[in-house]
């Protein structure tokens, strides 16, 4: 398919989780004038932890430079996972390929986006960075235990993909109360600023919705979810669940 733009986040290359297999197959069937590529692409957290990068790993880095080689403009916005890349934003590499912490978008409908990755507006991430890495910690616990949970299911005949870090996360209180003020405060945010939308990652939870006055859209992840938003060439936004196919 041909879109005007793609956006995707939290594809956490360098994890054992990243599945960027799935990711090369999305890329090699999809394509687009623009690709952005909303934040924690290349994980540096879990980098620092353990040095994990198979061979698909570096097929989506060659990908996504191929695709910028033949025009599509890839703009990469830095995630709190690949933050070693801020202190050196804004980066232009060539006429096609831009790193930097923000962008603004205007969409083909006419309205303006604020894109973030969405750490900026996590608390947590931004005042307690201890906390933060200790969260992760656990999330890649829940994500081994997925594996298991799921190989065991299929031993018995379940073939259907379920997920127990993604039931914690959208039914554990906390969680759920957590998710709900981020996305109310980059909505509030992108409001103050003027904008018509916010298009984030960061919670691994893909949404097209409206918060108020506010579109709200996330781009989910590559880690458990498969998701992506893309813009139509009609200007409609729509998520694309890669997972199943």
């Amino acid at each position: 398919m041909k879109y005007k733009s793609i956006f995707i986040s939290d594809i956490h290359l360098g994890t054992r989780f990243s599945k960027a297999k799935k990711l090369l197959h999305f890329l090699k069937n999809n394509d687009s004038e623009n690709l952005i590529l909303v934040g924690d692409i290349i994980d540096g957290w879990a980098i620092k932890r353990k040095f994990v990068w198979p061979q698909t790993h570096s097929d989506v880095i060659q990908k996504i430079l191929k695709k910028a080689r033949k025009g599509c403009n890839v703009t990469f916005i830095t995630g709190n996972h690949d933050e070693f890349l801020r202190p050196f934003v804004p980066l232009i590499l060539g006429n096609c390929l831009h790193i930097s912490n923000e962008l603004e978008y205007k969409a083909l409908n006419g309205k303006r986006y604020y894109i973030t990755h969405g750490d900026f507006f996590d608390s947590i991430t931004m005042t307690k960075k201890w906390l933060a890495i200790l969260g992760d910690y656990g999330y890649d616990l829940l994500l081994y235990l997925n594996v298991i949970l799921n190989f065991l299911r299929q031993k018995i005949g379940i073939k259907k993909y379920w997920s127990l870090s993604k039931y914690v996360k959208d039914s554990v209180k906390s969680s759920v109360s957590f998710i709900n003020d981020f996305e109310a405060v980059l909505s509030n945010h992108a409001k103050n600023k003027g904008f018509d939308g916010i298009i984030c990652g960061h919670i691994h939870k893909a949404e097209i919705r409206k918060i108020e006055s506010i579109e709200y859209l996330n781009c989910g992840d590559w880690v458990e979810s498969c998701t992506a938003i893309a813009e139509t060439f009609e200007g409609e936004f729509i998520i694309i669940d890669w997972l199943d196919k």
